[in-house]
């Protein structure tokens, strides 16, 4: 088996320009979606409130300024190259210099706090950053990056649904997460829903679909045919963008899934907002 060095420098180097860019520039599949409703709108508050999101992406990505005041909490999706050696340094802090100096050169807020419940003491620098980590065949390191505010992400939730619960507890289960979220979390929304596995796995995979572009759907029929049943529901709940009605009040629904136990269905519903900030490099 051929060997590849990777130096750490430029694992660092590769994910500081990706949050940079993330915080900077909108995907193009969010943008595409918002300019579509925005001619779709039949609000005209709802119009109006896109135009002014589609400006200030604008203006973001023409000056490389934040998107958001909220430039999040760096989570990565990693598939590892098991022929890949890291040379002088160490994977992991590799990453973390590379969101700490992200945030630090790129004047991104920094949101971290170093112990949830007592101290809460802002760490300065955005880092530790959450990896989860895959290692797979061949010589390449692929990241999937993303930041997640928690204005969308205190809307999100988890259900240790049972079987006999069904299609139709599933359906009712995400609906009445999004219904409970409202405005709340900066409409219009991307809403991912992880199903399958255990308690966490259900987690990752609904944060992992918030990262897929709109534009995709599950490469199992059902499942993309509930995606947009679900998308089309949501819709019509009315809240619209920024929560000032309109028939937008999410751009896509997208659900990942996972074999489980014979006795359960997890179900988690990650909701992010109409940033959704992701980008993927391959090193």
């Amino acid at each position: 088996m051929n060997v590849r060095e990777i130096s750490a420098a430029a694992i660092t180097g590769a994910v500081k320009q990706a949050f940079m860019d993330l915080n900077y520039h909108i995907g193009s599949d969010i943008l595409s979606a918002l300019q579509t409703a925005q001619q779709t709108e039949t609000s005209p508050v709802a119009q109006n409130v896109l135009s002014q999101l589609l400006e200030n992406h604008r203006i973001a990505s023409e000056e490389e300024i934040p998107i958001c005041q909220d430039t999040g909490m760096a989570v990565l999706f990693i598939q590892y190259g098991e022929q890949v050696v890291i040379r002088d340094g160490h994977f992991e802090e590799a990453v973390q210099e590379g969101v700490r100096q992200a945030y630090t050169d790129g004047y991104l807020r920094k949101s971290v706090v170093d112990d949830p419940v007592f101290d809460r003491v802002n760490t300065k620098d955005n880092t530790p950053a959450l990896l989860y980590t895959d290692i797979v065949p061949g010589d390449k390191i692929t990241i999937l990056a993303g930041c997640k505010g928690f204005g969308s992400e205190n809307m999100s939730a988890v259900k240790m649904l049972t079987p006999s619960a069904g299609l139709e507890g599933v359906r009712q289960f995400i609906l009445d997460t999004v219904h409970y979220a409202g405005p709340n979390p900066c409409p219009p929304i991307v809403v991912g829903v992880g199903i399958g596995g255990t308690f966490e796995k259900a987690a990752l995979l609904a944060k992992k679909a918030t990262l897929r572009p709109i534009n995709t759907h599950h490469t199992d029929e059902r499942y993309a045919a509930l995606e947009d049943e679900l998308l089309t529901a949501i819709n019509t709940m009315g809240y619209g963008p920024a929560g000032l009605g309109g028939q937008t009040t999410a751009l896509g629904v997208n659900i990942e899934t996972s074999p489980t136990h014979i006795a359960g269905m997890p179900v988690a519903v990650n909701i992010c907002c109409h940033a959704a900030r992701h980008k993927t490099i391959t090193i």
